[in-house]
């Protein structure tokens, strides 16, 4: 309980802290999503919800770079929600981040320990556009696997927009990105950076929650992973994210 205080503290103040593994060393990703889910059981005491989920480290330079052979994820919350060309204002996330994502919106419950690609598919209602904005409650995101887990998979808001699209009408794993920051072209990426599908990504998150008990419940949003490199976002930054076939989502940094 003492390493969620430290986080729940993080937020309300909004002052980063050391690094739970400095003090920590053997902190390990089971005990970090304990504490995930104690500052998460905090949240929906005070009356906020869960949407969905999100999926982080799909890429295989992340995961070199934390030591880790598989994503983490992270709960999705009524209060992370931003509208399509909304504004964020500075202080709603600590040190923010921007990544551009493909957004599944499941139409059925995902639960069990051998879910597969094929599963998320029929599952899926439709696809859409997103932008995640990831905060780090770690000071300079010197973040170890144990760390970003216990941190909500460094979760901070999201914005979905486009068009809803049948996962049938598409090939998912082909679709292109394009992120601009500012109006210029900053990051370019594709469904295929996500696991080599982001359906793959969104099949390990619902076999790796079937050990804590948790399903993926219809309705649900599901961040997929980042299709390229996060992104620092700073004062009075404007972000958008095109993609082939689905359309684009955009999101304003407050002055």
């Amino acid at each position: 309980m003492r390493l969620a205080d430290a986080l729940w503290e993080a937020e309300v103040s909004g002052i980063a802290i050391d690094p739970l593994t400095d003090s920590n060393p053997d902190l390990t990703p089971e005990e970090a999503y304990q504490i995930q889910l104690q500052n998460i059981e905090r949240k929906l005491k005070e009356g906020r919800k869960i949407v969905g989920k999100k999926i982080g480290l799909t890429s295989l330079a992340m995961q070199k770079l934390l030591g880790v052979n598989e994503p983490d994820y992270g709960h999705l919350l009524d209060s992370m929600v931003v509208e399509n060309g909304g504004t964020v204002s500075v202080n709603q996330v600590l040190q923010p981040r921007v990544e551009g994502e493909i957004a599944f919106i499941l139409k059925k419950d995902l639960y069990g320990s051998n879910i597969t690609m094929l599963d998320v598919l029929q599952a899926t209602k439709y696809i859409v556009p997103a932008l995640e904005i990831v905060g780090s409650r770690i000071k300079d995101w010197k973040i170890k696997l144990p760390d970003t887990i216990a941190d909500n998979a460094s979760s901070g808001l999201y914005v979905l927009g486009g068009k809803p699209t049948k996962v049938e009408d598409v090939n998912v794993e082909q679709i292109g990105m394009v992120l601009s920051k500012n109006g210029r072209i900053i990051n370019t990426g594709v469904g295929a950076a996500a696991l080599g599908h982001p359906a793959t990504c969104v099949a390990w998150l619902a076999n790796k929650l079937s050990q804590f008990d948790i399903p993926l419940r219809a309705g649900e949003v599901i961040l997929s992973g980042a299709l390229s490199a996060m992104v620092v976002a700073e004062p009075g930054d404007s972000f958008t994210a095109k993609f082939a076939h689905i359309g684009q989502v955009h999101v304003n940094f407050e002055k």
